[in-house]
């Protein structure tokens, strides 16, 4: 690569590889290599395709993309220039693949997108459900460049935001126009990235650092391992863009150590910008100075807490501390300097912001939470994946239109957002926007962007209990009220879900959440309670149901219900007999029955029997019969 020694030479560059890259006339096919689609196989369809386009003599260009979103149908992968869709491919797909529509210009309709078995197939991915009302802006260029080869990047306007602050912006025209669009830190807080910005600009020193943070530990989330992955020149550019603005010289990107293919693919990004020279000294001539390096974090889910982050940047125990100073303040940052702290998703919506404008940005979404947003869809719902969506969008739209609707028909309970630290969700409230402030207000939390659906057969407890144990094994025990607080809360729904519950347990919760609210040192100290909280805000019937009638209307919950056999229904199989261990099914000459002073109710019966014979009802209370 030859070193670009001013902006002009970007600008030549820039023009040089648009002619030159993605011809539209070359057949073409974009491969999903995120890590869905990897461990679903495109490895082994992507030499298949290779293998027939040599054997067919196809001059076919493959580019091996990020994430595509649709990790529900992987391997995926699009044919140009006809524009089709392809899904679930498999190695034997590429013959039939390349014969039909890079040759024939047709699809091949045994691979094509369904709604259903019988409804007519979907060619083309914009047509698709799970794409219709998505819109990119940080996932802008998963699906069309190769994360390995930065031509591709500046192929598709790549870098241009950074030409155009070098040649036409000052450092506060940059900066300005970050706060004017109100870009909300991605990460969960949603603190406006422009007053971040300035309040490090302002801090007094000529060190100055600028880190992203890359440290996703929420369950099911990988919306910044996907950028990371598929697209790392677009966090480059808006790190870039940053340092310009706020007079940084030095950058850091912190990424989890279970992220292995994403700190593959920044190191060979970060080597490729250096050597043409956007990254190092003087770039493009413009006097700009910046480094970039890489730290892996040990996956402990503290450490995405700013501070804690820091902490173990430095090589220290990731602890969090006490504010101020902050990290853009003298004391508070790596090292003792001023910091500015933003997560991947956020740098990667810079250089639009930058490109198009703050005007263009804030026409999108909401007057006070522009732009869009990045989830991970996952749970009981038929499409999951990531999504790119504007703010505002309703719950109902997310789960039923983009991710098709609950699984196997199932009735939709509850959606958890924002991760260990969010809130679950009722059906009455699922025409609710989805904003920074509209979720806060409900209960729950924009968080880095996880979004958990739940169906009736999960129970609110156990579910509750789940996160809280995440937050609860998670927990540095530097502060009391998260150490203690999370493990007594934890106690209690471990009595509860068992049986064991009692009167008051429910107030003894929400006094011990709320206490930890108040008093941990922490934001994941302070949100640790949240689902627990809105649970029993929610769903206090469930609670009641588990404590009073020793009952789990899901019946998820072990140790809970009466347990007994409907001999109209049973046919003798005797499988609950053989799941047994402690002998409490009994056999006749003409049925199977449930001795109850054997039964520990573990559900071994009911999980084995295959027509539901097995029946969990409510106990009787005291003096009062209750029905299921």
């Amino acid at each position: 690569m030859e070193k670009l020694k001013d902006i002009e030479a970007l600008k030549n560059l820039s023009k040089r590889v648009k002619e030159d890259t993605f011809k539209p006339d070359t057949p073409r096919i974009r491969v999903c290599s995120g890590t869905a689609c990897t461990a679903s196989g495109t490895p082994k369809v992507v030499s298949a395709i290779e293998e027939e386009a040599d054997k067919k003599g196809l001059n076919l260009e493959i580019v091996k993309t990020g994430c595509q979103g649709f990790c529900q149908k992987g391997p995926i992968l699009k044919v140009e220039p006809q524009e089709i869709f392809y899904q679930k491919v498999k190695p034997e797909h590429a013959k039939w693949l390349l014969t039909y529509t890079v040759i024939g210009g047709m699809p091949y309709r045994q691979g094509l997108y369904r709604e259903d078995i019988l409804s007519e197939p979907i060619p083309e991915m914009t047509d698709v459900p799970f794409y219709k009302k998505q819109l990119r802006i940080a996932l802008r260029n998963n699906g069309l460049v190769d994360p390995h080869n930065i031509y591709h990047y500046i192929a598709v306007g790549g870098y241009s935001a950074l030409e155009k602050a070098l040649s036409s912006m000052t450092p506060d025209q940059v900066l300005n126009e970050i706060d004017k669009a109100n870009l909300r830190g991605r990460g969960g807080a949603g603190f406006p990235a422009g007053k971040k910005w300035k309040h490090t600009k302002g801090a007094p020193g000529k060190i100055k650092f600028v880190i992203a943070n890359g440290d996703e530990g929420d369950p099911g989330a990988f919306m910044d391992r996907s950028v990371m992955e598929g697209d790392p020149h677009s966090l480059f550019e808006g790190m870039l863009l940053c340092a310009y603005a706020i007079g940084a010289q030095y950058g850091l990107i912190y990424v989890r150590h279970e992220y292995p293919l994403a700190v593959k693919n920044l190191g060979i990004a970060i080597k490729q910008a250096e050597e043409l020279g956007l990254l190092g000294k003087n770039i493009l001539g413009s006097g700009l100075d910046f480094t970039l390096d890489i730290r892996e974090g040990a996956g402990a889910f503290v450490c995405g807490e700013s501070t804690a982050l820091i902490a173990s940047l430095e090589g220290e125990r990731g602890f969090p501390r006490p504010r101020p100073p902050r990290l853009s303040e003298p004391g508070g940052g790596a090292w003792g300097y001023p910091t500015n702290l933003n997560n991947i998703e956020t740098y990667a919506c810079v250089p639009q912001i930058i490109e198009k404008g703050a005007e263009w940005f804030l026409g999108i979404g909401t007057p006070n939470s522009p732009g869009t947003k990045v989830f991970a869809l996952t749970g009981k719902v038929v499409n999951t994946g990531l999504v790119e969506v504007p703010m505002g969008i309703t719950l109902r739209e997310i789960i039923y239109d983009i991710g098709g609707g609950i699984m196997g028909g199932k009735k939709f309970k509850a959606i958890q957002t924002g991760g260990p630290s969010g809130g679950c969700i009722p059906e009455s409230l699922l025409d609710t926007p989805v904003d920074f402030d509209t979720l806060t207000k409900v209960g729950s939390m924009m968080g880095s962007g996880g979004m958990v659906v739940m169906d009736e057969d999960n129970c609110m407890v156990d579910v509750a209990k789940y996160f809280l144990s995440f937050c609860q094994s998670e927990s540095c025990g530097k502060c009391p009220p998260c150490r203690i607080g999370t493990y007594q809360m934890l106690q209690i729904l471990d009595k509860i879900t068992s049986g064991k519950g009692e009167a008051g347990d429910i107030e003894r919760l929400m006094d011990i959440g709320e206490r930890i609210k108040k008093t941990a040192l922490c934001g994941l100290g302070n949100s640790a309670p949240n689902p627990v909280l809105t649970a029993i805000k929610y769903f206090r019937e469930e609670y009641e149901e588990h404590i009073h009638d020793k009952y789990c209307r899901a019946k998820a919950c072990s140790g809970l219900g009466v347990f007994s056999i409907d001999h109209e229904q049973c046919f003798l199989c005797g499988l609950c007999k053989q799941a047994c261990a402690f002998d409490a099914v009994k056999e006749t000459s003409r049925s199977f029955f449930i001795d109850q002073d054997y039964c520990t109710k573990c559900k071994a019966c009911y999980l084995a029997c295959p027509i539901g014979a097995v029946k969990v009802e409510k106990q009787e209370r005291k003096g009062v019969s209750v029905s299921e």
